[in-house]
Order: C-alpha cells, then sequence, then structure tokens
C-alpha cells in the first residue's frame, strides 16, 4: 500500500481538463491508497465556504466519495484556498491540518506544508501572507457580500501575477538555509510541500544532517504526485 500526496490542482470553471483529471484520479488512483494528503492550492482561488459555485460541490462530493470508500483524506492550505473552512471539510470528508505537521509514514517522520512559508527571500509575499491570515480580517472578508469577496480576490490575484512578472525564480524559490531550519527544528530527515511548481526531489547534505526534499508540481497538462511506501518515496508524473 501507498500514502500519496498532491499539491497546486489550481481548480477553477475555466479548466474543466484538470477537474476531469482529478476526479479519475480520485476514482482510481487515490481509492486505492492508505491516504490522500493535499498540500494545499486545491482551487485556484476560495472566498468562503458559502461560495454556491458549482465546482465546490462537485469536488466535495467526489471526495466524500473517497471517505465512504475508507481512505482519510487530508489538506494542508495553500496561498490562493487558505479560506477553506470546517464547512467544507464536513461536506467533503477532509481533515483539515496546520501549516506544519509531521506524520509518520512507514516508520518515517515527514514534515508536511504548503511551502509558501519557506520562500522567505520573498519579503513582499511575506508581509502579504502576515496580513491575510489575521483571523480578524479573515473574519472581516467573510462578512463582506459573496460579489464583493469576488471582485477583491481577482483584483488580488491580477495584482500577485503582475508583481511575480517583476520577481527573479530565485526569490520565488525556496530559501535552503529555511529548508534546514525546519527539518532541524522538527528533527525529521524527509519534507514533502508543493508551491513552487518545480517537482524533483533534492538530496540535503549538510554537517549533521543528511535529508531530502520532495516538491510536488502543479497540474496543467499533467498531474503530478508524491507516492510514498515503506520502501521510500517516489514523485510521479502522469497524464490525465
Amino acid at each position: 500500500m501507498a500514502t500519496l500526496f498532491i499539491a497546486d490542482l489550481h481548480l477553477s470553471l475555466h479548466e474543466p481538463a484538470i477537474t476531469a483529471g482529478f476526479l479519475r484520479f480520485l476514482r482510481h488512483e487515490a481509492v486505492n491508497a492508505d491516504a490522500l494528503y493535499i498540500l494545499g492550492d486545491l482551487f485556484d482561488a476560495w472566498i468562503g465556504d458559502d461560495d454556491p459555485q458549482p465546482l465546490h460541490k462537485t469536488v466535495a462530493e467526489a471526495l466524500y466519495e473517497l471517505h465512504q470508500h475508507g481512505v482519510p483524506c487530508y489538506f494542508v492550505h495553500g496561498n490562493r484556498d487558505f479560506l477553506i473552512g470546517k464547512r467544507f471539510a464536513r461536506q467533503s470528508g477532509m481533515i483539515l491540518l496546520p501549516t506544519e505537521t509531521v506524520c509518520d509514514l512507514y516508520g518515517r517522520r515527514v514534515l508536511i506544508l504548503h511551502g509558501d512559508t519557506l520562500c522567505t527571500d520573498d519579503h513582499a509575499y511575506q508581509k502579504f501572507r502576515r496580513r491575510v491570515h489575521n483571523p480578524l480580517i479573515q473574519r472581516l472578508f467573510l462578512l463582506l457580500p459573496l460579489r464583493l469577496r469576488l471582485s477583491i480576490a481577482e483584483k488580488m490575484r491580477s495584482t500577485s501575477r503582475h508583481a511575480n512578472q517583476h520577481k527573479s525564480q530565485q526569490i520565488m524559490d525556496v530559501n535552503p538555509e529555511e529548508v534546514i531550519r525546519r527539518l532541524r527544528h522538527y528533527q525529521v530527515n524527509t519534507m514533502i510541500h508543493g508551491h513552487t511548481h518545480r517537482p524533483a526531489i533534492h538530496p540535503i547534505i549538510t554537517e549533521n544532517l543528511e535529508a531530502q526534499r520532495a516538491v510536488l508540481g502543479a497540474w496543467h497538462h499533467e498531474g503530478s504526485m508524491i507516492k510514498v511506501t515503506e520502501h521510500g518515496l517516489d514523485l510521479i508524473i502522469f497524464p490525465f
């Protein structure tokens, strides 16, 4: 058996092929797993659990079907869907996890996270992240009318795209020292994350630390998952 990890699907009404690929993945791959972990950005945007968008219902029903088959699904918030709350979790059967979680997989301690908190060289983004993760700001945002929330989210995405065009690739990648700091803090030698859209398994060898960092890819024209078994972990790219 195996435990599967995915991230950065960015599901939206504008990308029906990705949604269809995800639903097939749930029916044919995830259903046979010990567990499924979604490490953020399942959706391209999330403005509240009360958003009646049909896509949300479709995905919730598919995830709940997985839950009914006895496969637990765990979710770590991403930078696009950090407002997913308890209501959607109940509807989908997902178990919401903290920003950083250490799980025991077949005798291996693994640190899992979305990955944006590792990009500490991107000071502007980290400042923005602290602001939007303020519980008071989130509560006030969710009190706004749905249409206004949608307008704000669209403006924020547009601003983010424009800002990223002027940032170097290095700034938007993880900070190596931050990665090592987290590994040592949690006393683990395996980390799995997404966010950067740069799928790879990186060996880390420093003084007193031998570890690996596994990075999930985004779902664009193909899918990406990490499969963890008692024998180790593999990065798998597959067609929809």
